[in-house]
C-alpha cells in the first residue's frame, strides 16, 4: 500500500534570494518578492532564505511555478526542493550551539 506520508514523498521547497535595493524601485520590489512568499505559505528560514513544506513532490511543483511568475527582473533568485528525508538530516547550529530543525507543518490547504 500506498504511503502518503512517506519522508521521500514530502517535499521542502527552498527559496534563496540577493536581490538589489539600491533605488527605491528596487527595494519596492524586493518587498514585494518576500510578501509574495510569505502569502503563498513560505516561512523566512534565514534572512534571505524562505522555506514551505508540502505534501507531495506535485504539491513542491505547484508553490514553485508561484514562486517563478513572481520573481523580479533583476537580482538573484535559487529554487531548489528536498525531500523530508533530507531535510531531517540538516544540521542546524546558531552561536555555535545547535538548535532544533522547524518542526513538521501539517497545514490544510483550501482552493
Amino acid at each position: 500500500m500506498f504511503n502518503r506520508l512517506n519522508a521521500y514523498r514530502i517535499m521542502w521547497v527552498f527559496v534563496m534570494f540577493d536581490l538589489p535595493t539600491t533605488s527605491k524601485l528596487e527595494t519596492r520590489r524586493a518587498s514585494k518578492f518576500r510578501d509574495g512568499l510569505i502569502k503563498n505559505g513560505f516561512a523566512m528560514f534565514q534572512y534571505s532564505l524562505y522555506i514551505r513544506h508540502c505534501s507531495s513532490r506535485e504539491n513542491a511543483m505547484v508553490h514553485v511555478r508561484r514562486v517563478k511568475s513572481i520573481i523580479p527582473p533583476d537580482g538573484h533568485v535559487c529554487i531548489f526542493e528536498l525531500t523530508d528525508k533530507q531535510f531531517g538530516m540538516m544540521e542546524i547550529f546558531r552561536n555555535v550551539k545547535k538548535v532544533s530543525k522547524p518542526k513538521d507543518v501539517m497545514q490544510l490547504e483550501l482552493f
